[in-house]
């Protein structure tokens, strides 16, 4: 199988693009696929697809930039260049751009794709039924919102008249069946990008590290957890590191550099800037506890599931997607109320001045990242593509 997946990639800082790489990493393995083709955004640098084991071949199109209103012919251009006979699609909403047209024909692009003929798939991470459009920095305009609410309503339809749509949640397939009378969406979990094996509780010498990772400014917020981990300073006396790790949200640019020049008095506060894939494991590892400083969710959280592969206790607020995961994966972590300052503070507080517990935690965390490899999750995507194929013969 000659396997395409629209998609943003490393080095790209569009959403999605490190679950992508992850995606082929695991893909490139199987051996019914003899070559990936990644119909990707248009980047400086190279595209990192330097993997340890030998693959299949590999062959990449940059063909789309985000907020480029040619995305939709460029991208079928590619398509009839390279001809592959299935289509992943790795989306969100605002993949192809935050202005609203373009978004929309970027959109349109699984529709067209099956038109041809071609088994398609869209992986959807979020579903807009299920986000805040306020606190997801979207909108807070009454008004605004209800007009989002029908374009995303439409947009769905547009995406669900693809072969599958997957989605990482039951509850999201509970939704699009109900809402939308479809038997086409089907639950396949995020999945774990690393599991390594039995992975340390041991942490480094030195102070520990409370640390948060994503892209911050809209419903990620970083304020309260810096506030928290002073107030556990001064109740505790523990050598505490806050540890900031990644880049702005792009609809909040600026925020970050705000935030540190706003607690610029704060010591032992470090902001990593973008995190490179080689850095990832020892920024978790190195990491006492992973906290999700949030007020509300946007779909299932890559975040915590490498929080779980690398064996780390978390620190969440009690809502939407992360709650959900939680029933249906077995994570475990001390909770918040969101917009507490202080809940959050006791929350740090237990892990860290508890070295069992916080080793309890960070074990269960482990246990249930395995139980969804991305190896795992890659054979479901080839086994829905054989069934679509064979239906269409």
């Amino acid at each position: 199988m000659k396997l395409a997946i629209v998609t943003a990639y490393p080095p790209s800082k569009v959403t999605l693009n490190e679950y992508a790489y992850h995606l082929v990493k695991s893909f490139r393995l199987k051996e019914k696929v003899t070559e990936l083709i990644l119909l990707t955004d248009v980047t400086s640098g190279e595209k990192d697809i330097q993997f340890e084991e030998d693959g299949c071949k590999i062959t990449i199109k940059e063909c789309w930039k985000f907020n480029s209103y040619s995305n939709t012919t460029k991208v079928l251009k590619a398509v009839n260049q390279t001809k592959p006979d299935a289509i992943l699609f790795n989306l969100q909403f605002m993949k192809f751009g935050d202005k609203k047209v373009v978004a929309a024909l970027g959109l349109m692009l699984p529709l067209l794709c099956k038109r041809k003929g071609i088994p398609t798939i869209v992986l959807l991470h979020n579903i807009l039924e299920q986000v805040d459009l306020g606190s997801a920095g979207f909108t807070t305009n009454k008004l605004a919102q209800k007009v989002y609410n029908f374009i995303g309503t439409t947009l769905t339809k547009l995406i669900l008249k693809s072969d599958l749509v997957a989605v990482t949640m039951e509850k999201y397939v509970t939704t699009l069946v109900d809402k939308y009378k479809v038997d086409n969406v089907k639950m396949i979990p995020h999945g774990t990008f690393e599991i390594p094996d039995s992975p340390t509780q041991e942490l480094p010498e030195g102070p520990l590290k409370v640390m948060t990772f994503g892209k911050f400014g809209t419903y990620k917020k970083v304020e309260s957890m810096i506030e928290a981990v002073e107030i556990v300073r001064k109740e505790t006396g523990l050598d505490l590191e806050i540890v900031i790790a990644g880049t702005d949200n792009p609809n909040v640019p600026g925020y970050l550099a705000n935030a540190k020049e706003t607690y610029k008095h704060v010591p032992q506060l470090h902001f990593t800037g973008y995190v490179e894939e080689v850095e990832v494991e020892p920024l978790f590892t190195e990491s006492a506890v992973v906290v999700f400083p949030y007020t509300s969710t946007t779909g299932s959280s890559g975040v915590l599931h490498q929080a779980g592969s690398y064996g780390r206790a978390v620190v969440m607020p009690n809502l939407g997607d992360l709650a959900t995961l939680i029933v249906d994966e077995g994570y475990r972590g001390e909770f918040f109320e969101p917009e507490s300052v202080e809940s959050l503070a006791n929350a740090i507080k237990a892990i860290v001045t508890n070295n069992d517990y916080r080793i309890e935690l960070g074990e269960a965390n482990y246990k249930a990242a395995t139980a969804f490899p991305m190896e795992r999750i890659t054979d479901i995507y080839l086994e829905e593509f054989n069934k679509i194929i064979d239906k269409k013969k």
